[in-house]
């Protein structure tokens, strides 16, 4: 199965570019361009651009407006996604092939993966479907980057980078890192999903305070609509301090506990790569994150920001699979 390596790494390459064509859509708020899924406005293939297609596409919708752009915007991210169902699911095929051929390699992550990206097109239609609800969008977000995080560790069996027996100290600090970055991702998607980015628009401070006044309560109630409550009134300001603040405060514990890692992998021959690697994105996204308060959002940085969490979550999958590697003497 010579394209099996290959198309592995194509795929982890195409799961980045999916994940950050994802933020680009719902950052330019096209994530309903198409009001049905998988077509849009009944289309699989192109969108409604031509006059009477525009026509026939709103009659059909009523009270739904065809924006041309929107709907393409959407409907690319929906062909990325579709090619990389359609690698993942030969991915899966290839490795069941390789272990009747003699393989020592186990075909079941590549079987996971086919579990994790069916129940990923699951999630991008009830996105559509349920109108942008934040617990959905947020769960796409997270279920885009499991699915880089496991292609990741597909890839990194295939380069098989040799063990270090020193490193075997770091498992439960490269552990602990990666279950923080997790949270600090969720916790960033719920901003994005809720809209809160720019509850706070001053840094260090939220509205000149430290502690601002903030609802936990409804800021984190999971079950409810885009800009509600869970009983139907518009999400208050402070719903939404706390969201924003709860985001800053998981981006400090990030900064130390992942940065920490990093400034420690430098100290291991066989880690120093990944180390500078993680020292840099932790950097990058810091500032990334602070540009995205004080300059109002701009859509490249705040996409860019998404590009760089998922970078930071590959490099951290990468320290976690060399140290938790049996070491070979």
């Amino acid at each position: 199965m010579s394209y099996y390596r290959p198309l592995v790494f194509c795929a982890v390459v195409l799961t980045f570019i999916v994940i950050v064509v994802g933020a680009y859509v719902r950052l330019e708020d096209a994530g309903l361009g198409c009001p049905d899924w998988p077509g849009c406005y009944g289309q699989i293939l192109g969108v409604p651009d031509e006059a009477h297609e525009v026509v026939r596409a709103e009659q059909a919708f009523p009270g739904k407006t065809v924006d041309v752009g929107r709907a393409w915007k959407e409907m690319f991210h929906r062909y990325l996604a579709g090619m990389l169902g359609l690698m993942i699911l030969a991915l899966a095929v290839m490795a069941w092939m390789r272990t009747r051929a003699g393989s020592a390699r186990s075909p079941w992550l590549a079987t996971l993966l086919v579990v994790v990206i069916a129940f990923q097109a699951t999630l991008g239609m009830w996105t559509v479907t349920m109108l942008l609800k934040p617990a959905i969008v947020t769960l796409h977000l997270l279920g885009g980057m499991t699915t880089l995080a496991l292609l990741t560790w597909l890839a990194l069996r295939e380069i098989d980078p040799p063990a270090s027996s020193a490193a075997r100290a770091l498992r439960s600090w490269a552990a602990a890192a990666l279950a923080v970055l997790v949270v600090q991702i969720a916790l960033g998607g719920w901003v994005s999903t809720n809209y809160a980015a720019l509850a706070c628009v001053d840094f260090p401070s939220c509205h000149g305070q430290w502690l601002p006044d903030m609802d936990f309560a409804n800021a984190f109630h999971v079950v409810r609509e885009l800009g509600v409550t869970a009983a139907g009134a518009p999400l208050s300001q402070e719903a939404l301090n706390a969201i924003q603040w709860s985001h800053r405060l998981g981006a400090l514990v990030t900064v130390v506990v992942v940065g920490g890692l990093g400034i420690r992998a430098l100290r291991e021959p066989g880690l120093r790569a990944v180390g500078s690697a993680i020292i840099g994105l932790v950097i990058v996204q810091a500032a990334l994150g602070i540009a995205n308060v004080l300059l109002r959002l701009p859509l490249v940085l705040a996409a860019a920001h998404n590009a760089g969490a998922a970078l930071l979550l590959a490099a951290l999958v990468v320290i976690n699979f060399v140290v938790f590697k049996p070491a070979t003497r």
